[in-house]
């Protein structure tokens, strides 16, 4: 597959000031043997490009691996900062957008997301063996242990609401600290991401991580493909194509070097139930 990428954060400003891109619904360029124009940010390792410009990252893999199912293997890469992923399909200058975008009530209104391709939560790390049986916050409460956990981390704001005290919350600048936190039995435990955790623990030796699972299922959110409001029957072929490989082994296998993880697999929960309560 060739890449020829013609977005780049520049690019997508220029045609901001142009104006709006006049583009039938997504079917309508695939009929004509135009390019699917996927759209995505810089944010490995969910997405991000390479040294051509192809879009890596585990959720441009499962997209593109998705697509190849349904027949398309024309792929043209855009890459534009965040905040204009969705701009940029509202208006038609890309047709489907990634970069591991959380499945958000306030987004739903403005596009429609596929089936979840990955459940996102948190984990933590615990001294070899975890010797204290932590596994969640309410363990964490019953126990007076104490929590390091990275600065302006949603961990935080979780911790609180379940009721853990504000002097067992060690703030500390970044997982490097958390980690060194734990090492040194200044914390008895450290919050980050699932995928933090498991790389962290994969990458010393020294510390488990939890299982991300553990924990209750209003921390957790899920990732989508973002599509146009126009482009339902699309839409729906695509869900249909990802039946059987989402979480099957030749998907695990080709997104592992990305850190995701087989419990990031998302199960059963649907995008319907997500956008009325996420």
């Amino acid at each position: 597959m060739k890449w020829t990428p013609i977005g780049s954060t520049v690019a997508v400003a220029l045609a901001l000031v142009a104006g709006p891109v006049q583009a039938g619904p997504l079917e309508d360029r695939v009929a004509a043997g135009k390019p699917i124009r996927l759209g995505f940010a810089n944010a490995a390792p969910w997405a991000h490009p390479g040294k051509s410009g192809e879009p890596l990252g585990f959720v441009n893999v499962i997209t593109i691996e998705v697509l190849k199912k349904m027949g398309h293997t024309k792929i043209e890469p855009v890459l534009t900062d965040w905040a204009g992923l969705i701009p940029s399909l509202v208006a038609g200058r890309v047709d489907i957008i990634t970069g591991g975008m959380y499945i958000l009530k306030a987004r739903c209104k403005n596009i429609d997301f596929s089936e979840p391709i990955g459940q996102f939560g948190n984990a933590f790390i615990v001294p070899k063996g975890n010797p204290k049986k932590l596994q969640n916050y309410e363990d964490i409460k019953k126990s007076g242990a104490v929590m390091a956990v990275p600065t302006g981390y949603v961990m935080v704001k979780e911790a609180r609401k379940v009721g853990i005290a504000e002097n067992k919350i060690m703030k500390v600048p970044g997982t490097t600290e958390v980690l060194a936190a734990v090492r040194s039995g200044r914390a008895d435990i450290g919050a980050m991401t699932a995928v933090e955790a498991d790389k962290i623990a994969r990458e010393t030796g020294n510390v488990d991580a939890t299982d991300t699972n553990a924990l209750p299922k209003w921390t957790f959110n899920w990732v989508g493909i973002g599509f146009h409001l126009s482009d339902d029957k699309i839409r729906a072929k695509f869900n249909a194509a990802m039946k059987g490989y989402i979480g099957s082994k030749k998907m695990l296998a080709q997104v592992a070097q990305y850190d995701y993880i087989p419990a990031n697999v998302p199960g059963d929960v649907k995008t319907e139930w997500i956008c009325a309560n996420r």
